[in-house]
């Protein structure tokens, strides 16, 4: 990772922020560590959340779904899953991916969620820039 060594945590925590979509990190025990967009994402989540269990940070009924993706990531069965909902008049997509190191270790999941309502709508093409 020599690219990440080039960078500061300032750096690091700018571009975390500034990528166009809420992501979220549970590590190897299923432990809550990071999420970015605090104010903005879709799904808020208290603070508190924090160094807890992904499983709270879910509706009840599906816990079971997150346990089995989780489950799969961990055994090496699945690197990714993917859903879409209809929430509040938008259209989600959630995606998960399993983080590894080089070895293949499973170092945990990142959570990827995005409003895509505007962008299902994008037709044709855009090639110049307008202000």
């Amino acid at each position: 990772m020599k690219m990440i060594e080039n960078l500061n945590k300032e750096q690091l925590a700018g571009i975390l922020e500034a990528i166009p979509v809420d992501i979220s990190f549970v590590d190897e025990n299923d432990l809550v560590r990071f999420w970015n967009k605090h104010e903005t994402r879709v799904f808020k989540r208290p603070a508190s959340v924090l160094g807890k269990s992904a499983q709270n940070c879910h509706p009840k009924h599906s816990v079971d779904k997150v346990n089995q993706i989780l489950s799969d990531f961990k055994s090496g069965k699945r690197d990714s899953a993917e859903f879409w909902i209809d929430l509040r008049g938008m259209k989600v997509y959630i995606r998960y991916f399993a983080v590894r190191d080089k070895s293949g270790k499973y170092l945990g999941t990142l959570e990827v969620g995005q409003d895509i309502t505007g962008i299902k709508k994008i037709e044709g093409e855009k090639r110049l820039l307008d202000y």
